[in-house]
């Protein structure tokens, strides 16, 4: 069903993404690693779990590995990556080879990820090809003591020496992504490496419409034209918002109540995201604040800051927006900054 709030793993689960499927298709097929980029609850992962379910594969929430401790460690990933492959065999029959891998029967610090990535890559010439996919890679920045730089010196050597081995990194703070892998930087270990690019955009207005017709014709419900039209003016067409809409309103039956509904969800998951956002600096909230209730400029945003008695040099401030802007919080059209997610405009509104 569209109104599901488990992440989607089959591909017809998944409403008009081809584009995306095939775009990665190919992508996988020229690029030894490949960014699979959006902004959150956009989909990234519904799509990359679903494409795994067809190919052989492992995918690793650097997020959630991050959050338990605040660092990423290489025992923690090692062990994360023989949990994954361990249950990779266990629950399917489509491989008509062994999984019995040497790196699974051995305590984490007595492997080196280089010698895991080695056995994976033997692994892939068996079945064709294997995916090591790293969802929210931007968090690997914090494994080990040097900002991740030893990652990256191993996907640089996947890249040249492992050719059954594909790395597929997805990121919702785009510009934070690209800043960790720096393969444009000659001091990086992936420096002239292209990575292939997949952008999951929001669905545009005619989709978002289509999208919530369908989830509701597929629970027997008739809804007014007006009533979606309405859903999808203030959800805009991020799926992640349109999915719980939907799912309040076959709870609720009342347009007015399912949008309350959706905006309280909506404003507690967007808390804890501003919550860890303010942990880094307490002036990007305000700033997005101040975004959000229309001082839009540069000019504007220093002002409202300086009315609230926070005053923020200049380098500073044009620091802190551009950093937002890597987040993928705030985009830049022209000379006026734009929240990313309107539902994230208009939690901060109240």
């Amino acid at each position: 069903m569209l109104f599901d709030l488990r992440p989607k793993t089959r591909r017809e689960e998944i409403f008009d993404r081809e584009r995306e499927f095939n775009e990665l298709e190919k992508s996988l097929e020229t690029y030894p690693i490949t960014l699979l980029l959006g902004i959150r609850r956009v989909g990234k992962s519904s799509i990359l779990r679903a494409y795994l379910n067809e190919r052989p594969g492992v995918l690793i929430d650097c997020r959630e590995l991050y959050a338990e401790r605040g660092h990423l460690t290489r025992d923690e990933l090692v062990k994360e990556l023989q949990s994954r492959v361990s249950l990779l065999g266990k629950l399917t029959s489509r491989f008509k080879v062994s999984l019995n891998l040497k790196f699974l029967t051995l305590e984490p610090r007595e492997l080196s990820l280089r010698e895991v990535f080695r056995e994976l890559n033997d692994l892939g010439e068996k079945l064709g090809g294997f995916i090591m996919a790293f969802d929210e890679a931007q968090y690997l920045r914090f494994y080990g003591s040097r900002g991740g730089k030893e990652l990256l010196a191993l996907f640089a050597y996947a890249y040249d020496s492992l050719p059954n081995l594909r790395i597929v990194l997805t990121g919702s703070e785009v510009g934070l992504l690209h800043d960790f892998l720096k393969i444009t930087d000659y001091e990086s270990p992936l420096y002239g490496r292209i990575a292939g690019e997949v952008v999951v955009e929001p669905f545009d207005r005619k989709t978002s419409i289509e999208f919530l017709r369908q989830g509701f014709r597929e629970a027997g419900l008739n809804v007014s034209e007006t009533e979606i039209k309405e859903a999808v003016k203030l959800l805009d067409g991020v799926p992640g918002w349109l999915v719980v809409f939907g799912v309040e309103y076959l709870r609720e039956r009342n347009f007015q109540r399912a949008m309350e509904r959706t905006l309280r969800i909506a404003k507690g998951l967007v808390m804890g995201e501003l919550e860890e956002l303010r942990r880094r600096s307490p002036r990007y909230v305000d700033i997005l604040r101040a975004i959000a209730l229309g001082y839009n400029r540069w000019s504007l945003i220093r002002d409202y800051l300086a009315v609230r008695g926070t005053r923020v040099p200049d380098p500073r401030l044009y620091a802190l927006l551009e950093n937002l802007k890597k987040m993928s919080w705030v985009t830049e059209e022209g000379d006026t900054y734009r929240i990313t997610d309107p539902v994230v405009a208009t939690v901060l509104k109240d």
